[in-house]
């Protein structure tokens, strides 16, 4: 069998960050900083606005910083927030904008022209993976199922995501189909406006297996909307301990979409290394612990140079698909 990699040794390298750190300075309690803003690249409610005010929240209750406050700045797919970080960088040496995966996808395909290396990389923090969805009444009830209806019919069996031709959503279905020995040029992928259309469309026979991220697809299956058939962790998430990898199915391949904090260019050492300490001790916290498995969010830490190298293997991974599937 083929297998497609995807994402894993990004993954472990996220992985080995985390464990090369020790214990955390001032993990008990001292406050760091006075005060942080976070500028956050698309609207309330999203992902990137989640993993905001939750990581906000756990270092102001944990006494790590004294006040965090908010600012949506939507437009551009993100390009927006990341334009207004470096035309004012000088009087934002206060803020932190988060991001995640599509700030790799969208600068390799010139969506804005920008990309990590014109920010301060301060911290990854969290990740999120992705999974495939079926809806509950589908007769689909395992990856097996899903590839042997696609064998026997490929165009009629699509894929739907809340995200562009080339987008995140995309990518996993397409990577997934890779890693199971298919041809992911071959996968009728149908994008929507968002994650919400996608899931009408599932639930209404309209596509055969939605793409989207693992806690999204916790929410929708605590709620009775969906199944979720494989996801694409190493092992089982605790969050949804019925649902199977796709490691466990025979298809050779992970992926996390992760999220983390970035500041203006040209920040000073000293206040680089007043967010990188308070994000460290953040992990220590009860407070934090409460964030995460609140979201169903896994801890992936990786600093500085760790963050660097992180991104930029993912950028050639992602590249390299990006290229097979006709995006580059």
């Amino acid at each position: 069998m083929t297998t497609f990699k995807m994402g894993r040794r990004a993954l472990i390298a996220a992985t080995a960050a985390t464990f090369a750190f020790g214990a955390p300075a001032f993990a008990d309690g001292h406050k760091i900083l006075d005060e942080i803003h976070f500028i956050i690249p698309g609207g309330a409610g999203g992902g990137w606005d989640g993993t905001a005010r939750g990581t906000g929240e756990a270092l102001t209750e944990s006494g790590l910083v004294g006040t965090a406050s908010y600012e949506n700045m939507s437009g551009g797919g993100g390009g927006v927030a990341i334009g207004y970080m470096i035309e004012n960088a000088e009087s934002l040496e206060g803020a932190l904008m988060v991001n995640s995966t599509p700030i790799v996808i969208r600068s390799l395909t010139g969506v804005f022209p920008h990309n990590f290396r014109d920010l301060t990389l301060v911290s990854g923090t969290i990740g999120d993976y992705a999974a495939i969805v079926v809806g509950k009444d589908s007769p689909l009830n395992n990856m097996e199922d899903l590839l042997a209806a696609y064998d026997a019919d490929p165009s009629g069996t699509p894929f739907g995501g809340g995200s562009v031709p080339g987008g995140m959503d995309h990518l996993v279905a397409a990577m997934v189909m890779e890693a199971s020995g298919r041809d992911a040029l071959g996968v009728n992928y149908i994008p929507y406006d968002a994650g919400g259309t996608a899931m009408a469309a599932l639930l209404s026979g309209e596509i055969a297996a939605l793409s989207t991220g693992f806690s999204e697809a916790v929410d929708l299956s605590n709620a009775g909307e969906v199944k979720i058939i494989g996801v694409t962790a190493s092992e089982r998430v605790d969050a949804a301990p019925d649902a199977m990898t796709m490691m466990e199915q025979g298809i050779d391949t992970t992926f996390v979409n992760w999220r983390g904090f970035f500041g203006a260019p040209g920040m000073s050492e000293e206040k680089l290394t007043q967010y990188q300490s308070a994000i460290t001790a953040m992990y220590d916290t009860p407070e934090w612990e409460t964030v995460r498995a609140r979201n169903g969010w896994v801890n992936i830490h990786n600093s500085g140079d760790e963050f660097r190298s992180f991104l930029e293997e993912q950028e050639t991974v992602i590249g390299d698909l990006m290229k097979k599937l006709g995006f580059l």
